[in-house]
């Protein structure tokens, strides 16, 4: 069978190393995929948001299933336009895609279907915004109502804080028109859960639980990122909150879906919040995670192109998807500078990581030199993941492999797990 991906980050090269374990696939395209990809997969030069190139590509080289794993051609409708010409795909259609591609519609279903979420407020004008934030408590949560590369969330400890970054969503325009509208939300305390799952709009297969680490510096300090680490599993999403959250969160969400006309296909990110063991929806993605993807997967020892096509087929329920008992873990090695201003185009000397057992080196932002040198081209470089029996094992052998890798103006966080393991002990 000929597979193609959609999307060049850590996250597709985690799917497409998974995907290469299935024999029935003869043929891997990538499309844009990236400079470690293309030791995986056929790269071909045609961008996630180019809905036309997609499918002209995928009629032109007979593509029999193609999975769009990034947020923005999903929420564009790659998998309609797909669809349309008879192409299999894994990840949802637009009218469902909206979870993601919409705060507001998320939040306005949450609360229509008693799904527990944090208590909100919508605001289309800076003025009314504003003046709600004179009247709020703090901290307290600003989000772009649209895609914002994951970085479109702002916890303002004050009201100046919370003011500004009003101001730059709505006037300046820092995330284009995805902040025309914007949600403000009660601060949860408590501790984050990622929880990614399975669902062909019926039944519902969640994936083991993990743990992101969102902030740029160690201690969760610095800025928001895409995330410069993972963990799996998340040890406070113990089996009695993985209950509550299968009862009162990701049943009730595919349902409302359904109901609302928009049945969910794909896989669906549940960004929970625990607070007092009570499990909150803080965000829903309409796509494997990034890095989660990088942890949960390595995991999982069901075939993932059978999960797939079962899902698409809407038959889950004949699949036993299983999972390995170990951990996971994903460090993130990055530009200097990211998620602000990082330089390009450096060399990546990979030292001897290829030698270490049960590590893998994923690539996020990296490209193929004229002379097959392996440069960065983005703000996050690599994911480095290790499996291990233990959780403290699989941080030591991640950090490890990230430790042997060099570039100039190399950044990671060095305290990736920590707060898992003290919950462990």
């Amino acid at each position: 069978m000929n597979v193609l991906v959609v999307g060049g980050g850590g996250r597709e090269h985690t799917i497409i190393k998974k995907l290469k374990e299935n024999k029935e696939i003869t043929k891997l395209y990538a499309l844009p995929g990236n400079g470690g990809i293309s030791r995986d997969a056929e790269c071909v030069n045609i961008g996630a948001k180019d809905i036309d190139g997609i499918v002209k590509f995928a009629t032109e080289n007979k593509i029999d299933f193609a999975v769009v794993a990034p947020d923005d051609p999903l929420v564009l409708g790659a998998v309609d336009a797909l669809h349309k010409v008879g192409i299999k795909c894994f990840g949802p259609c637009a009218d469902a895609a909206i979870i993601e591609g919409s705060k507001v519609f998320s939040k306005d279903l949450m609360k229509k279907y008693g799904i527990p979420t944090a208590f909100y407020e919508v605001f289309t004008d800076k003025k009314s915004a504003i003046d709600y934030l004179e009247k709020s408590s703090y901290p307290i949560v600003i989000k772009a109502d649209g895609l914002a590369l994951g970085k479109g969330v702002v916890i303002a400890e004050n009201f100046d804080s919370a003011k500004a970054a009003v101001i730059s969503m709505m006037e300046d325009k820092i995330f284009g028109e995805s902040g025309s509208n914007i949600v403000i939300e009660q601060f949860l305390k408590g501790v984050e859960v990622s929880v990614l799952a399975f669902t062909d709009g019926k039944t519902v297969v969640p994936m083991v639980s993990s743990m992101d680490h969102k902030r740029a510096l160690d201690n969760d300090k610095g800025d928001n990122t895409g995330g410069m680490g993972t963990i799996a599993p998340n040890p406070y999403y113990t089996p009695d909150v993985a209950d509550v959250c299968m009862k009162e969160i990701f049943i009730p969400t595919i349902e409302a879906m359904k109901k609302e006309g928009r049945t969910f296909k794909g896989c669906l990110y549940f960004g929970l919040m625990i607070c007092d063991g009570k499990p909150y929806v803080i965000e829903y993605n309409c796509r494997f995670g990034d890095p989660e993807t990088q942890v949960v997967l390595p995991l999982l020892k069901t075939d993932l192109f059978e999960i797939m096509k079962a899902v698409e087929d809407e038959r889950l329920d004949e699949i036993n998807v299983e999972f390995d008992g170990g951990c996971a873990c994903c460090v993130v090695v990055a530009s200097g500078g990211y998620p602000k201003k990082y330089e390009t185009g450096k060399v990546i000397d990979f030292g001897k990581v290829d030698t270490l057992d049960n590590v893998t080196v994923y690539h996020a932002g990296t490209k193929l030199s004229e002379n097959g040198e392996i440069l960065t081209s983005g703000g996050r470089v690599l994911g480095v993941t290790a499996v291990a029996d233990t959780l403290e094992n699989a941080i030591k052998k991640a950090y490890e492999g990230a430790e042997m890798i060099n570039f100039e103006k190399k950044h990671m966080r060095s305290d990736i797990g920590q707060t898992a393991l003290k919950a462990l002990k």
